[in-house]
């Protein structure tokens, strides 16, 4: 656990913030000592973003007061908050595609020499930070080219690359595997020692045990709970966090009668020099994909879905060969896919909820060629209730709503559209343990229906505790099958490692 100096370097009193009638904040009190790992936990919705919102600068509160080290904190803007030493890691990225890696990571201040821009140095000092956070990408890649984990990895880097003396990470291991799990708490450790405050927000409850040593609980905008993370139990956490007791973390999965192949892919390619992929989806099935960062797993499924175009390979819907070369044509014949980058290509952040859903079944809430507001209003509001979104009304924009009801508007919209096969990609990134077990249960209950569902996450227990079988990716390939009553975490780990060992990477 952290060195913990018992004096509050943090102190919030009172916080409250209001949006369009909505308190997303209603009095909250927190203090978080030096050398401390605060966690705050609570159900999407529940305060978490807005918090850290005001307290980086982003928004101002419309009542209360915040001290940092004694001294009134009233940041203007983003940079306010950076100039006081508060170094904040969004669950949402924000970093510049375009960009190199490099430059990501030193934008607003490259080193120079002889005023010049120092790119050696740059690289060096790029390399370095790369190294601790685990991340085995050149410098000069350009982060458009890396996927959503390796993303995470850079902000991660960047956060740790200058002082600070309260850090604040939103769901940093989200997409991460236990391996890169274990070097960023070990990085944070680190800082802990020498005395930086850290808040820490997750889903995932195992690491509030592991890493946290107090943490404060929100509900509804108020704070429930604060107090030490030991003596604490799981049913505890998730009852103070839900405000009701849930019987198990994973709806049960029950033998269900598997139909006809759905989807079948053979040596699909997703570059020219990469390993050729087979797999399948019958009706029925909850099929899971494991892997490493950078495995292959989400180009794959990019590649099957048309969003990429693949170097070679046949995809068979249905026992028919097909030709996906846009995302439409995968719509047409049957095929969803839910990104894992919700905000930059799953949803049109200042279109309204409804227009969101309706985006995949337009012809659905359409006559003539006219859209039929009443129809996809009343669409929207059957979707979000059977969702449980939190929301004003089918009208409030996609940005306004939280992390975890996003994830949900993109879900309503596949299920408006009623496709045979469901593609997931990380479908509870960010997501609260409530509405974890929610979608879970959803995916379940469509394949219950005859649906085909296949599942991508980085969380290894979600994938053991709702699929039928896993197909596990190493480097590019596939490394091996696992049927449910073969389930074994290990084994799905050695097999995730397979590939990287051969090539002298220790896991």
């Amino acid at each position: 656990m952290s060195t913990v100096v018992d004096t509050p370097f943090l102190d919030i009193a009172g916080l409250t913030k209001r949006y369009a009638g909505v308190t997303a904040l209603d009095g909250v009190d927190l203090s978080v000592n030096a050398g401390e790992i605060h966690i705050l936990i609570g159900e999407n919705g529940a305060g978490k973003s807005t918090l850290v919102k005001c307290l980086a600068g982003i928004e101002r509160p419309d009542a209360g007061e915040m001290t940092l080290a004694g001294a009134p904190h009233r940041p203007a803007g983003a940079a306010g908050a950076l100039r006081a030493g508060i170094q904040v890691v969004h669950q949402e990225l924000a970093l510049l595609p375009a960009l190199t890696v490099a430059e990501n990571l030193f934008l607003q201040r490259m080193p120079r020499r002889l005023g010049l821009v120092d790119r050696g140095g740059m690289r060096r000092r790029a390399r370095e930070l790369l190294g601790q956070v685990g991340l085995e990408v050149s410098p000069d890649t350009p982060v458009e080219r890396l996927g959503i984990a390796q993303m995470q990895l850079i902000e991660i880097a960047k956060a740790l690359s200058v002082d600070c003396r309260l850090l604040v990470m939103d769901e940093p291991t989200a997409t991460l595997t236990p391996r890169e799990t274990a070097t960023l708490f070990t990085q944070l450790r680190r800082l802990t020692a020498n005395g930086v405050a850290i808040i820490y927000i997750s889903h995932h409850l195992e690491e509030i045990f592991e890493i946290g040593d107090r943490l404060t609980v929100l509900r509804n905008g108020q704070r429930v709970h604060t107090g030490p993370v030991a003596g604490l139990t799981t049913a505890e956490l998730v009852r103070m966090m839900v405000g009701r007791d849930l019987n198990a973390e994973y709806p049960p999965v029950t033998a269900r009668p598997v139909g006809e192949q759905l989807l079948r892919v053979t040596d699909l390619r997703v570059t020219a020099g990469a390993p050729p992929v087979s797999l399948s989806v019958r009706s029925g099935e909850v099929v899971g994909v494991a892997g490493l960062v950078g495995s292959g797993r989400t180009e794959t499924m990019r590649a099957i879905f048309g969003a990429d175009r693949p170097a070679g390979g046949s995809v068979e819907v249905r026992g028919r060969a097909v030709r996906i070369a846009h995302p439409r044509d995968a719509v047409r014949h049957g095929i969803s896919f839910l990104t894992e980058d919700r905000k930059a290509q799953g949803l049109v952040l200042d279109l309204s909820i409804a227009a969101n859903i309706s985006l995949a079944s337009i012809d659905r809430v359409s006559r003539l060629g006219l859209l039929r507001h009443a129809v996809e209003n009343a669409a929207a509001r059957e979707l979000s209730s059977r969702l449980h979104v939190r929301a004003t009304g089918p009208h409030q924009t996609v940005r306004a709503l939280s992390g975890g009801n996003q994830q949900k508007v993109v879900l309503a919209r596949w299920l408006a559209a009623d496709t045979d096969l469901l593609i997931v990609d990380e479908p509870t990134r960010g997501i609260d343990v409530g509405a974890r077990y929610e979608i879970h249960q959803l995916l379940l209950t469509l394949a219950d229906s005859g649906k085909g569902v296949l599942v991508v996450s980085s969380d290894l227990p979600e994938l053991l505790g709702i699929c039928d079988r896993i197909v596990v990716f190493s480097k590019g390939r596939i490394a091996g099958e696992i049927a449910r009553p073969e389930f074994d975490a290990e084994r799905v780990l050695n097999l995730a490692y397979s590939g990287y060992l051969k090539n002298g990477i220790s896991a």
